[in-house]
């Protein structure tokens, strides 16, 4: 039997109900089922650390199961960052355990008075004090409860969630992160320091469907992309993108580097020690890392490319020691690395124009002290850190006004590590996903991975500008597909890395998986997309309700006004040969034919008659 907890921690109550079977239905878990229970419980005159906001951890239909990458979970709640809709997702063990617990969600309001955490023991819950592990970093939390509940999975915030920075992050099992959107924040407000799991139930699943997801296995393992990940993990994306020029750097004022062959995948491998993977996963990406010497000395998983851009190109800093250490850092103190360097670019761009300078760092590009000092100001709302834990965009309100173009944010949340003047579809995504800058959210890889095959099968007819990432051509139709098909990875708590990133698996695929799963179920591929449809839509109402529309699906102005220049690189070398120029991103144009293909008004706002079609009848009154 599925189930949901409702815990108020104000009142020290827990409710544990049966999971509704329809609702399930109509949103298959985790991502899907936690927006509708944000949407149904948390109005927009509750604030982000108001006690009303709803904190839930949901796992999906197939998470803990035998479905190669079926580790993921979710996270959501108001964000603290964008004002409106948030959420994180995460693989590793603890989704997997809160599943095979029995709970389809957890969902988290009310505040309490001292630091608490939660322990799951299979379908029991109790709310037990906290005040000792308050302060400390995630990694003595995570081991402290494993050597009290040995056999446990633990998530946890570190101080920079207690001190409610906004780009603070939950930190599962020493360094996975539920990274985006300022979630360790929430769970700071309500002074909840972790949640203990440990659970000894099985989850069932028929015949039919165990094989089924072993031939999906075999497919994943042997595919090109799966192979790459393996071997290199996602630093192998450095070398590929800094040609493409798709590298973000200098907070986005560059968009190649010279310096690739320092911090790409053959860099990172000299400090490789191991490597591992998620729960049930045939990829296994994961690099666990270690400096052994320095001032950097540590080891860490990671760092992911997020990571290696991040602290490396966007503050122009080649030391991957440094990003290594940083990387550690971050996961420690429970900061989202994206927004993190992020915030650390703006600083040190508004320092290069004259509008920022501080006593104790330079803050000029790649100065070392200048990042590791500004990561732990941030965690601890120290000095100059206490502006920057706002986020770009309301730390430039306070720097100077001016300052807010160089805040490479969309809704309060910085971007990921793309270039959208070379990445039109991810330019596109990132101005209209429901949780801020994203890229993660659509997933538009069709183009970037030139799929002809995929490219045909959804997109008959189209010309061969689908498969252009300079292109702004069929982007609308390419997003609206993809941001469907993340969804429904998202809800069924797979991993993209078998779906979007390269199609092994389409959704007719698991539309199939579903039908065996679970016989409840009789989809068709085109039943799988409208959920995801769905789940999107209802993610945008709930924003509509808190006022966006289409002036909050934007991009800083850099990407609109400023043109970016790509370079020819010859046998792993930035030369001085252009390939491409002045590249700019029509937003407007790509807008109109987004909404347009939605169903959405000019402003961004869905129709009745979208929402009727998707069965949101109780959206409609409420627009």
């Amino acid at each position: 039997m599925a189930l949901t907890a409702y815990i108020d921690l104000s009142k020290k109550n827990i409710e544990i109900n049966k999971s509704p079977a329809p609702i399930l239905e109509e949103y298959l878990g985790s991502r899907g089922y936690a927006a509708k229970i944000l949407y149904d419980n948390v109005d927009p005159e509750i604030g982000a650390f108001d006690a009303g906001n709803c904190l839930i951890f949901s796992t999906g239909l197939f998470t803990g199961t035998c479905w190669p990458t079926s580790a993921r979970f979710t996270v959501t709640a108001k964000s603290p960052a964008t004002g409106a809709y948030g959420y994180a997702n995460a693989g590793g063990y603890f989704g997997v355990e809160l599943r095979k617990a029995g709970f389809d969600a957890l969902v988290i309001n009310g505040k309490s008075e001292k630091p608490v955490y939660l322990l799951v023991k299979d379908e029991q819950i109790v709310i037990l004090p906290a005040n000792e592990y308050w302060g400390r970093n995630t990694a003595d939390v995570n081991n402290g409860f494993k050597k009290i509940y040995e056999g446990s999975h633990v998530l946890s915030i570190g101080p920079a969630g207690e001190n409610l920075v906004k780009m603070a992050s939950i930190i599962t099992d020493d360094y996975r992160a539920l990274a985006r959107t300022g979630m360790g924040a929430v769970m700071g407000s309500k002074k909840l320091k972790a949640i203990v799991v440990k659970a000894s139930k099985k989850i069932t699943f028929s015949e039919e469907f165990r094989k089924i997801a072993i031939e999906s296995s075999k497919k994943i393992s042997n595919s090109q992309a799966a192979q790459d990940y393996h071997r290199w993990g996602t630093a192998v994306l450095i070398d590929y993108k800094n040609k493409r020029g798709d590298l973000p750097a200098k907070n986005h004022l560059e968009v190649q580097i010279p310096f690739a062959n320092k911090i790409n995948a053959q860099a990172l491998d000299k400090y490789v020690i191991k490597t591992s993977g998620c729960y049930n996963c045939p990829i296994r990406c994961e690099r666990h890392s270690q400096v052994k010497l320095g001032p950097y000395k540590c080891e860490t998983a990671g760092p992911e490319y997020e990571t290696i851009n991040g602290f490396g190109s966007m503050v122009w800093n080649d030391d991957i020691e440094l990003i290594i250490y940083a990387n550690k850092l971050c996961n420690d103190l429970g900061l989202d690395t994206i927004s993190t360097s992020g915030v650390i670019a703006f600083a040190m761009e508004c320092h290069e124009k004259g509008f920022l300078s501080n006593k104790e760092y330079n803050l000029k590009w790649g100065d070392k002290e200048s990042i590791v000092g500004l990561i732990k100001k941030i965690a601890y709302r120290d000095g100059i850190g206490d502006i920057l834990a706002e986020g770009a965009l309301e730390a430039s309100k306070k720097i100077y006004p001016d300052t807010f173009k160089f805040a490479m944010q969309v809704k309060g949340v910085e971007i990921p590590e793309q270039e959208p003047r070379t990445n039109r579809g991810l330019a596109l995504g990132h101005a209209t996903s429901n949780r801020g800058a994203d890229h993660l959210y659509g997933l538009e890889t069709i183009d970037q991975t030139h799929n002809e095959e995929v490219a045909k099968k959804y997109f008959p007819g189209s010309g061969p500008e689908i498969l252009d990432v300079f292109s702004q051509k069929y982007k609308p139709e390419m997003l609206k597909f993809t941001e469907a098909y993340s969804a429904i990875s998202d809800a069924l708590g797979i991993c993209k890395f078998s779906t979007l990133e390269n199609y092994v698996l389409g959704p007719d695929d698991i539309a199939k998986a579903i039908n065996a799963f679970d016989n409840s179920f009789d989809l068709e591929e085109k039943d799988l997309l409208k959920i995801g449809e769905r789940i999107v839509n209802l993610e945008r109402v709930y924003n509509c309700r808190h006022g966006f529309d289409r002036k909050n699906d934007s991009l800083p102005e850099r990407f609109l006004k400023e043109p970016a220049t790509v370079y020819k690189v010859i046998d792993g070398m930035l030369t001085n040969q252009v390939w491409k120029s002045n590249l700019l991103v029509d937003l407007e144009e790509m807008l109109d034919g987004y909404y347009k293909v939605r169903g959405w008004d000019f402003r961004g706002i869905p129709t009745q008659k979208k929402l009727k079609e998707l069965g949101l009848f109780q959206l409609i009154e409420d627009l």
